[in-house]
């Protein structure tokens, strides 16, 4: 099955030049040939399921920026430009395999002395010459493509348009991924900065408390100067936290084309993500090489590189040109369209061949054999780099969440420990500075658990993204090139 699978990823490019004997044979890279049937590294088994796998967060809020930025961003639009530019070219390069025909309309008047001339001093000769010519003409041409020159370069041009479509996949996927991930960033700054201003005023009571108690002998300085650097320090903390908020808020706005003020209507609600934490399905390695859009990408070059060896060797042999031209020629206008008496025919068929050209042939084939070389190379490392990708996200994925856990377990210890330290303040045993400490410290945790939930969804992003699978919020809605 793994080897069905990996020949599926075959373009169409190599069935298209498949005839061409001037190429060398399509063939898996060793790098394929190597790679294991199964993802060790897989928590469960089932076929990959990707597409708009972050509704599972249950946030409109995320959804809605998700879409505008794969609508709206500049750097897709580039892509897409690009794209459309190969595809262009693509259909250029078909040309070569089709017939030129252009038509030709002209006309010519001239009028020059006689004068000087040896009979121009005879009486009644004429002393000036007058000419005029019209014509209407039809031209063919067409270059018998013997040795698959035009044939190849037109499936590499294909082959390349192909690898750009790939860039406007890997454009939206990492559109979509930045998207999700300064989203999070976002919301997590958000809640740092609540959290933090909570954790100033609990801080600032137990400082002023701790101020009293200096003041009536019951405190030692040491604390005093101690809580006071923790008040500072938290204090200091806060500009920084927002610092990092308006980033991740101008890193959005930028991934929406738009400026960061367009934002504050759309972000001024509750941000309150759902966190996913169920293991995603991998499916098999023979599919991240469909999935992946560099791998894709580099595939098609590879493709690309290919065919133009075939092109570049069929360059040694004769090249046949036929063309044919037919039209009328007369010396007034009315006798251009007398077809019966003033028609002509041109036909001839011309072979060159090269004999000598300095070596350039040959030094252009080993150019096109070291560009495939470098493509192979590119092609290999993007499969291992894909690979490794994978193995690093679920890795992550899994520390994350465990991470996630015990934190959790954390927070709640803290909470229980403040629900004590309340319940003994209301009952006289404890005083309330024991419960501002220990509501300090929930604060922290809090903060910790609110750093962790983003590490775990960006972790679960890592997943999707390297895994490489349809970010599109409806199936089949990916732009089709006018590929020829």
């Amino acid at each position: 099955m793994m080897r069905k699978a990996q020949f599926a990823i075959l373009p169409a490019t190599a069935l298209l030049a498949g005839c061409v004997s001037m190429a060398p044979e399509a063939e898996l890279p060793p790098v394929l040939q190597a790679m294991p049937d199964n993802f060790p590294m897989a928590e469960v088994e089932g076929d990959y399921r990707p597409a708009a796998w972050w509704s599972a967060f249950n946030d409109p809020v995320l959804d809605a920026l998700v879409a505008d930025a794969l609508d709206a961003n500049l750097d897709i639009a580039q892509a897409a430009a690009r794209a459309e530019r190969a595809a262009a070219q693509a259909r250029a390069s078909r040309a070569g395999l089709l017939p030129a025909l252009e038509g030709s309309a002209g006309g010519s008047y001239s009028d020059t002395p006689l004068s000087g001339g040896a009979f121009s001093n005879f009486p009644g000769a004429p002393t000036r010459l007058s000419n005029e010519t019209y014509s209407l003409g039809l031209a063919a041409s067409y270059e018998v493509d013997l040795f698959g020159r035009v044939r190849n370069d037109f499936a590499a041009a294909r082959a390349d348009a192909l690898a750009a479509e790939q860039d406007y996949r890997a454009a939206r996927l990492a559109t979509a991924a930045e998207t999700i991930s300064a989203y999070f960033d976002v919301v997590d700054a958000r809640y740092q900065i609540a959290n933090t201003t909570a954790a100033l005023d609990v801080l600032a009571d137990r400082a002023a408390r701790t101020e009293e108690r200096y003041r009536r002998g019951l405190a030692e300085s040491f604390e005093l100067y101690q809580i006071r650097q923790e008040l500072r320090g938290l204090e200091a903390s806060l500009p920084g936290r927002q610092s990092v908020l308006a980033a991740a808020e101008g890193r959005l706005a930028l991934l929406l084309a738009e400026y960061p003020q367009a934002l504050d209507q759309r972000l001024d609600t509750s941000l309150m993500p759902r966190l996913v934490f169920e293991p995603v399905p991998m499916g098999l390695p023979a599919e991240l090489l469909a999935q992946r859009p560099d791998v894709a990408a580099a595939w098609e070059r590879l493709e690309a590189a290919r065919l133009r060896i075939g092109a570049r060797k069929a360059e040694r042999f004769p090249a046949l040109r036929l063309t044919a031209g037919t039209g009328t020629q007369g010396g007034a206008i009315g006798n251009v369209v007398d077809f019966n008496q003033n028609w002509l025919l041109q036909l001839a068929a011309n072979v060159t061949a090269p004999i000598f050209d300095g070596g350039r042939i040959n030094a252009n084939i080993a150019a096109a054999r070291a560009t495939y070389d470098e493509a192979a190379a590119a092609y290999g490392k993007s499969v291992l780099n894909a690979w490794r990708e994978v193995d690093l996200a679920v890795t992550d994925y899994e520390e994350q969440r465990a991470r996630y856990r015990l934190i959790a377990a954390q927070l709640t210890e803290a909470q229980a420990s403040a629900d004590l330290q309340a319940e003994r303040y209301r009952s006289g045993v404890a005083d309330y500075t024991a419960y501002l400490d220990a509501l300090r410290a929930l604060r922290q945790v809090e903060s910790s658990l609110s750093s962790a939930g983003r590490d775990v969804a960006l972790a679960r992003l890592g997943v999707h993204r390297a895994l490489g699978g349809d970010w599109e919020l409806a199936a089949n809605t990916q732009i089709e090139r006018d590929l020829p």
